[in-house]
């Protein structure tokens, strides 16, 4: 696969040179591959925050260099504003950052902010709205006039109507109920379906990540434990619960029925693949 980010041996000092002084991420390596959907976990204080605001140049490396479709986004200065666009980033929380007086002029502030013409935001602004199911009615409405979920689809969705090569997702879900979380992950399922373009997502739900992702990155303590794809990752479930590290539920069900003598994977992470092996095995079939 063709890589669209490479972060090489990145590391960034808070508070250098004060007693205060730490690594929020240290001699860090990883690379981010075109059309992916990279997902990115870690207990608070890992510094997964700290990495993807390195993505889009928020924050200028102590050490080390990021390189988009391969270039070092610090080699010119000027150009980081343009990275930014390349590189969209959706905080935590996104809504509160809403202060337009109508939908349609919040999902429009990005794309106006890149001097395109009038003609071509209202086609960023429908089609963004529409990627994160809002129907065009809302758009007329003040954003303060909506639920908690649809505050974060109008967020979500100005960032999209930039047209970023790499959406970046800050814990998307957070504070949402079941159905609202659900409901954001399917958009950005259909988003990434239909536009084909890398999705870095950032939570510390491992069902979330496990469900949605293509490759998994864990960091802990500020540096890069593993990566791989999810059943390489929850292979490696007892590390994981090692460093304070949730796992899928279903995970934590077969390292129990291992313990119990039933030989099930222990890479499992979907409750339809532990049901699979249990059926093989019950019908003298192989997992």
């Amino acid at each position: 696969m063709e890589p669209v980010l490479r972060i090489e041996q990145l590391t960034h000092t808070y508070s250098a040179g004060t007693p205060f002084c730490r690594n929020a991420v240290e001699g860090l390596d990883l690379t981010v591959y075109r059309g992916e959907i990279l997902g990115i976990m870690g207990h608070t204080g890992s510094g997964k925050s700290t990495l993807i605001q390195h993505l889009n140049g928020l924050l200028k490396p102590t050490q080390g260099h990021i390189y988009l479709n391969g270039r070092d986004i610090w080699e010119t200065p000027s150009r980081i504003r343009q990275v930014r666009f390349q590189v969209g980033l959706v905080f935590q929380y996104p809504e509160y950052q809403l202060f337009e007086e109508t939908v349609y002029r919040d999902i429009a502030f990005g794309p106006r902010n890149m001097g395109l013409d009038e003609a071509d935001i209202d086609r960023r602004v429908r089609q963004a709205a529409a990627a994160v199911g809002l129907p065009e009615e809302v758009l007329e409405r003040s954003p303060f006039e909506l639920s908690g979920g649809q505050k974060r689809r109008v967020a979500i969705a100005g960032v999209i109507a930039m047209e970023p090569e790499v959406l970046v997702l800050d814990e998307p879900t957070a504070g949402l109920d079941p159905r609202g979380r659900e409901a954001i992950l399917g958009q950005i399922r259909e988003y990434h379906r239909q536009r084909g373009n890398t999705v870095i997502l950032v939570s510390h739900s491992m069902e979330e990540i496990a469900r949605n992702a293509d490759r998994i990155a864990v960091l802990s303590a500020a540096r890069l434990l593993m990566e791989g794809t999810p059943s390489e990752v929850f292979a490696r479930a007892d590390e994981l619960m090692r460093v304070g590290l949730d796992v899928p539920q279903v995970t934590k069900v077969a390292l129990a029925l291992q313990k119990r003598g039933v030989p099930v994977r222990s890479d499992v992470y979907t409750a339809e693949e532990l049901r699979r092996q249990i059926r093989a095995l019950r019908g003298g079939g192989v997992c």
